[in-house]
């Protein structure tokens, strides 16, 4: 996918060892102080200022870095043989686990894997260090997730006496060192490009793609590159007969928005190399989530809808520790066949409660509970904003306020004695057909 790429990193250029940092005057091909192999050299190298960082399998390397005997082993970051592979590590993936592949088949491909079920918490604490790291480098730092994000380092030179790229593979440097993971950096002119290069040469990667040459580049590259492309619209393409990107810079702009509408006008920038997005520091969450994949196929109320109580409670957790609230409920279900059912309500005002979000979602499944079998319960909040306005008094449900308060309690007597030191009458015995769940208090932005 990325065979053009090699000569575009490599132009000559004078540049400087990602190791130890030192200005490189000739063209060896290792360090001339320390003799590392890696070298940054490229003819734009010094005058683009627009990066996108992303984690080296990032669940992956947290436990790794956490448990050394691990190093040298196939890691997958998962749960239970009907889950889904949240992370694998790149040995892992040589043997051909992917990312979001089902259980049965990553240990069917790589028998001798270690799993390990997904620890949130810490790997968003891990995440919020290199951030930390990030916006010590520029203001302008726009998140993708808890592992990636954009970085606009326009201006900064004078502030760190050494232009954007010296100052990434420093950073870069400094992850691996301090923090214990490796990152991989793609620097470029606009947001696209930048995102693709990060994706070349992982991990420990630092490539960069210039204006000059990102016309001949994107034209050798398959249409899947540009994003938005997934399977379904790349068929579209290809019954077109478009399969490579050099086909689109070839035809007008009006011809492919009246084939694809918009997203033809997506594709005619995007394949000439014209993304005028700029970043945006610390985009907001969309919504909060948490969603569990059960061992067993499940049909029952009695079965769904304690699992339902504990994954409300654990979105309800996540509202208050952030100060926000939430007007939508949603609720998301994953048939055998794996077909996603997802449900919403609007509230009248936005909430942070377990029991509301709860008692909403259980009227949502009620609906559900039709006897079809499910392999995966989610319940979530969207329509996010200040927790200043949420659970005002309920004039309609005068138990709604009992309810509240006695939820504040639970909330204290958790905080001070442990989550499991007060259960509700749903959760208590919860958990006979459903392993840990996959993506407790996702945030989705």
């Amino acid at each position: 996918m990325f065979a053009a790429m090699a000569l575009i990193v490599n132009d000559p250029g004078h540049g400087f060892c990602r190791d130890c940092m030192t200005m490189q005057t000739g063209q060896a091909a290792r360090c001339e102080r320390c003799g590392s192999p890696r070298l940054a050299r490229h003819t734009e190298l010094y005058s683009l200022q627009l990066a996108h960082i992303d984690c080296d399998a990032f669940y992956a390397a947290v436990e790794k870095r956490d448990n050394p005997a691990l190093r040298d082993k196939p890691v997958i970051i998962g749960g239970g043989k009907r889950g889904v592979v949240s992370t694998a590590c790149y040995i892992a993936r040589i043997k051909g686990v992917r990312s979001a592949m089902p259980m049965f088949k990553a240990l069917a491909a790589c028998p001798e894997a270690v799993v390990i079920p997904p620890d949130m918490e810490k790997y968003v604490r891990v995440g919020r260090e290199i951030r930390a790291m990030m916006q010590a480098l520029t203001p302008l730092v726009e998140p993708l997730s808890i592992d990636e994000a954009f970085l606009d380092l326009s201006g900064t030179e004078r502030l760190h006496s050494r232009p954007p790229a010296m100052v990434l593979a420093d950073f870069a440097r400094r992850v691996e060192t301090e923090i214990g993971i490796t990152v991989s950096v793609g620097l470029s002119y606009c947001k696209f490009l930048a995102k693709v290069a990060s994706d070349f040469r992982k991990p420990r990667g630092f490539s960069v793609i210039g204006e000059a040459e990102a016309v001949d580049f994107l034209a050798e590259q398959p249409v899947t590159l540009i994003w938005g492309v997934g399977k379904a619209f790349a068929a579209t393409l290809e019954r077109d007969g478009i399969r490579q990107i050099g086909q689109l810079q070839k035809l007008d702009r009006a011809d492919l928005m009246k084939r694809y509408g918009t997203m033809g006008d997506r594709l005619y920038h995007l394949s000439r190399g014209q993304d005028e997005r700029r970043v945006h520091a610390e985009r907001d969450a969309k919504s909060v989530s948490a969603e569990t994949t059960f061992d067993a196929d499940l049909a029952s109320p009695a079965d769904l809808v304690p699992v339902l109580r504990a994954l409300s409670e654990k979105v309800s957790t996540r509202l208050k520790k952030a100060g926000i609230a939430g007007r939508t409920v949603v609720l998301k279900l994953k048939t055998q066949d794996f077909r996603i059912r997802t449900r919403n309500l609007q509230l009248g005002d936005p909430t942070r409660l377990a029991d509301r979000i709860f008692q909403t979602g259980l009227h949502l499944l009620e609906k559900e509970t039709d006897g079809t079998k499910y392999r995966l319960l989610g319940i979530g909040v969207s329509d996010l904003t200040e927790a200043d306005k949420a659970d005002p008094p309920d004039l309609v449900d005068v138990g709604a306020h009992k309810r509240a308060l006695a939820e504040g309690a639970i909330d204290s007597l958790r905080e001070k004695f442990g989550k499991k030191a007060v259960e509700t009458g749903y959760t208590f015995g919860k958990g006979r057909n459903a392993h840990p769940p996959e993506h407790i208090d996702r945030e989705e932005e």
